[in-house]
């Protein structure tokens, strides 16, 4: 995942990076500079659980990966990493914190909230910006449905489609007061089920919440079609993806009612043990802290 690049690592391509600077009237500084962005792609998908070294080393990853994104525009895995990095960091680090500002000190949350908007927009433009190069006019058309019928997404584009998705369901939801960007809730779906219709298995189960969450968001979303999207999450994370479990219990139990389902689903989400190397680490970890958050506010809840 793009937030988990250590200290060390990020030493290495900020040296390659400079070499690149230096060589910047030589004809191999684009091949310097994409090796650049191949290694920060690559590091987007290393395996993390340490939350706050984590946390530490994204705001530097972020910054660099823009940078060099800049002068390769059309890498599409870096464009991803950078958008999946922004959507991770507003998530685990600044939304989450917010809602557990809420009870103490509403304003300092709701300052939380727009930072993590502000986040969450970064992260969706990136997206938007990679995968309007292949396929010009593609935010136009998702929100046509006579044309949105005819779109295809790349398997190498799916990436790209759910990070884009991700952020752009995040920063709806932190959006109640601006009419304009609620509006968007059907074309961000519609990016989701573009990436659904390609490879339904994304993530381990994760593209299968995300549709199940947008489910439940959407007006009109259907209660049965929610469920199974999350039930298609949890079959495909066989019990390793701790956020299928999370989604099940914030997006099918607590709107039910049904307290001791919620607690149940939430307990086996923090029971998750990552194999060593799992690429579910990182997010394994982030979803049993608010596990255990949400299982500590329960009765808050209901």
């Amino acid at each position: 995942m793009p937030i988990t690049a250590t200290p060390a690592r990020l030493a290495r391509l900020v040296a390659h990076l400079l070499l690149a600077v230096t060589l910047s009237a030589c004809s191999p500084t684009q091949l310097i500079v994409r090796g650049v962005a191949d290694q920060l792609a690559a590091q987007g998908q290393s395996s993390e659980d340490d939350l706050e070294l984590a946390r530490d080393a994204s705001a530097f990853y972020l910054k660099l990966s823009e940078s060099v994104l800049q002068q390769q525009p059309d890498h599409a895995p870096l464009a991803a990493a950078v958008a999946g990095g922004f959507t991770q960091y507003a998530y685990a680090f600044v939304a989450f914190e917010a809602d557990r500002l809420d009870a103490t000190d509403t304003k300092a949350a709701q300052r939380l909230r727009e930072r993590a908007a502000r986040l969450y927009r970064r992260g969706r433009d990136h997206a938007l910006a990679a995968l309007e190069k292949t396929q010009p006019g593609l935010r136009q058309r998702l929100a046509d449905p006579a044309q949105r019928a005819a779109l295809r997404l790349p398997p190498e584009h799916v990436a790209l489609a759910y990070w884009g998705a991700a952020s752009w369901g995040g920063l709806i939801s932190l959006s109640k007061d601006d009419p304009d960007t609620v509006a968007d809730l059907p074309v961000a779906i519609a990016l989701a089920q573009l990436a659904w219709h390609t490879a339904p298995s994304f993530g381990e189960g994760s593209l299968a919440g995300l549709m199940g969450t947008f489910e439940v968001a959407r007006p009109g979303g259907s209660r049965e079609q929610a469920l199974a999207y999350f039930e298609e999450a949890l079959r495909l994370g066989n019990g390793r993806n701790a956020g299928a479990f999370v989604g099940k219990a914030e997006g099918i139990a607590q709107p039910a009612g049904d307290k001791a389902a919620f607690l149940e689903l939430l307990h086996q989400a923090v029971a998750i043990q990552d194999p060593p190397g799992s690429p579910l680490a990182l997010s394994n970890e982030v979803m049993r802290r608010r596990a255990r958050w949400l299982i500590e506010s329960a009765d808050d809840l209901f």
